[in-house]
C-alpha cells in the first residue's frame, strides 16, 4: 500500500514539474494564458450579471431555488470563490494543453512532449546568427550540428563543382551546380532521417538516370518552373523545412582554375576545372576564378554582414573552402563584419588537394586570400585514432601554429569515419567556444554543452 502510494506522489510531482514547464521563461506562453483567463474573467462576470438579474427579476419558478444551490450559496463566500476559481483553472489549463496538443500534433516528433517541443523550438529561434561557409561533406557536417543549437544559420556554398550528377546537369542544362547546396539542404532538413535522405537518393545504373541524385534533378526543374536558381533553392528549403538558409557565394556562372607544380617541380601546369585540380598531379601551387572578379549573391553579403559568428570550415580545402573565398565580396564582407571568426581545420588531408599538408599549410593557405590574423580563433582536431582510407592522413598540429594563433584543440573526429569530423562534437565545442567569448545569452540560458555534456576547457594558445 505504501509503495502504491509513492508511486502515486511521484507521478503526481512529474506531471506537476511538467505541467509548470509551460510557464518557464521564453515558451511564449504566459501572456496568452494571462490573456485568456482576463477574457474567461471577464466572460464569467458578465454571466454573474446576467444570471443574478435574471434570478432577481424573474417570477418564482422551480429553477431559481436549483440555481441557488448550484451557486454554493449556502457555503462561505470565501470558499466558493476558492472551489470555481480553481474548478474554472483546472478546466482553463486543461483545454489549453489539450488545445495545443490538436495543433502541434502534426508538428510533433513521436514521445517528445509538447512543452520540449516549443521549449526546444525557442530556444533556437533565439540562438546566435551564425555563417558556415564552405562546401561538400564538411559543410554540410558543421550545419547538421549547429542546427541543434540555433536555427539563424546561414550557409555560403560554392558552385564551382564539375564532376559527377552536379557536372552533367551544368553542361546539359546551364544551372548553376546543385550538389553542395542539396547537400546543406538534407543537413538542415527538420526531418533529415527520412525526408533528407529522399532529397540525397541517387539512382542506381539501368535506370536511364544513373549517378543523378533525386535532390540534384529537384533543384533542376525547380529552377525551370521558378525562372531562377536562387528561388528553386529557397523552395527546396520549404519542402524540407530546413532550419536555416543556403546560399550560392555567386549566382555567376564560375570556373576553377589553378596552377600546379609537376611532380619533378620541373614545370607548372595550367588545369581548368575543379576537377582536374584534384585529379592532376603534383603541388597545388594557387587557384583562381573565371571571370575573375564574380559579384557576391547579395544576401550572402548581407547574411555576413549581420553574423554573430562566422565559421570558415571544414571542406576541401581547394575546391571547396577557397572558392568561396575568391568571390572579392565575400572576402570582404568577412573582413569588415564585426562577428567572431572561427577557422575549423580539416581532420585530414585530401587526396589530390593537401598530401602532406600540416594544419599550419592549411591556414596559411587561407590567410593568402582571406588576410592575415581575420580568425579569432583556431580549431583543431586531436584525436588521432582510428583507421583511415587509403591515401589520406591526419592533419597534424606543429609547435608554430600554436605559438601564432590562439589555438583550441579537441577530439573532434567521427568514431566511425575518422577521417571527417563528427557533427555533435564539432558543432557543441564551437557553440561553447562562442559563448564563452559573448556571455550567457540574455534570456539567461546557459551556453551550450558538448555532446558527453562537458563544458570545453580553455583554447590553447
Amino acid at each position: 500500500m505504501t509503495s502504491r502510494i509513492d508511486q502515486l506522489n511521484r507521478k503526481l510531482g512529474h506531471n506537476l514539474r511538467r505541467l509548470l514547464r509551460w510557464f518557464i521563461p521564453g515558451l511564449g506562453v504566459k501572456r496568452w494564458v494571462l490573456v485568456m483567463l482576463m477574457g474567461t474573467t471577464l466572460l464569467g462576470v458578465g454571466l454573474a450579471v446576467l444570471i443574478l438579474d435574471v434570478y432577481r427579476t424573474a417570477p418564482e419558478t422551480w429553477w431559481l431555488p436549483a440555481l441557488s444551490y448550484l451557486s454554493l450559496r449556502f457555503l462561505d463566500r470565501t470558499l466558493r470563490a476558492v472551489i470555481f476559481g480553481g474548478l474554472g483553472l483546472i478546466l482553463l489549463t486543461f483545454g489549453l494543453v489539450r488545445l495545443n496538443r490538436a495543433l502541434l500534433r502534426p508538428l510533433m516528433r513521436p514521445g517528445q512532449p509538447i512543452v520540449e517541443t516549443i521549449e526546444g523550438y525557442r530556444k533556437r529561434e533565439r540562438g546566435p546568427r551564425v555563417v558556415a561557409i564552405g562546401g561538400g561533406h564538411g559543410l554540410a557536417t558543421l550545419l547538421r550540428g549547429l542546427k541543434a543549437y540555433t536555427r539563424n544559420l546561414t550557409a555560403i556554398v560554392t558552385v564551382t563543382d564539375e564532376g559527377g550528377s552536379s557536372g552533367a546537369l551544368r553542361r546539359s542544362t546551364g544551372i548553376l551546380p546543385p550538389g553542395d547546396i542539396r547537400n546543406c539542404l538534407a543537413a538542415l532538413s527538420d526531418d533529415e532521417a527520412l525526408i533528407g535522405q529522399i532529397f540525397q537518393y541517387r539512382f542506381p545504373e539501368g535506370t536511364g538516370l544513373e549517378g543523378h541524385s533525386l535532390g540534384n534533378l529537384f533543384l533542376t526543374g525547380m529552377t525551370d518552373i521558378t525562372g531562377s536558381f536562387e528561388k528553386a533553392v529557397a523552395e527546396a528549403g520549404r519542402v524540407l523545412a530546413v532550419q536555416g538558409k543556403v546560399l550560392p557565394a555567386t549566382l555567376h556562372d564560375v570556373r576553377l582554375m589553378g596552377d600546379i607544380l609537376s611532380p619533378d617541380s620541373s614545370t607548372t601546369l595550367l588545369v581548368k576545372g575543379e576537377t582536374e585540380v584534384v585529379k592532376t598531379a603534383g603541388k597545388v601551387q594557387r587557384v583562381w576564378l573565371e571571370p575573375d572578379n564574380p559579384k557576391a549573391f547579395p544576401p550572402a553579403i548581407q547574411a555576413l554582414l549581420g553574423a554573430d559568428l562566422i565559421v570558415v570550415g571544414p571542406g576541401s580545402l581547394y575546391t571547396s573552402l577557397l572558392p568561396n573565398l575568391l568571390v572579392p565580396e565575400i572576402s570582404q564582407a568577412i573582413q569588415a563584419s564585426r562577428a567572431l571568426k572561427f577557422y575549423v581545420c580539416n581532420v585530414s588531408t585530401q587526396e589530390g588537394e593537401t598530401e602532406g599538408y600540416s594544419s599550419g599549410d592549411h591556414i596559411h593557405t587561407i590567410e593568402q586570400h582571406l588576410g592575415t590574423h581575420i580568425f579569432d580563433l583556431i580549431i583543431c582536431n586531436n584525436r588521432f585514432e582510428g583507421d583511415l582510407i587509403e591515401g589520406v592522413e591526419f592533419v597534424t598540429i606543429e609547435q608554430s601554429v600554436m605559438d601564432e594563433y590562439m589555438l583550441y584543440q579537441a577530439p573532434l573526429a567521427d568514431d566511425l569515419t575518422p577521417w571527417r569530423h563528427s557533427a555533435d562534437k564539432l558543432a557543441g565545442v564551437v557553440m561553447d567556444l562562442f559563448y564563452e567569448r559573448t556571455g550567457p545569452l540574455a534570456n539567461g540560458e546557459q551556453p551550450a554543452r558538448t555532446a558527453n555534456g562537458a563544458t570545453p576547457e580553455r583554447p590553447v594558445t
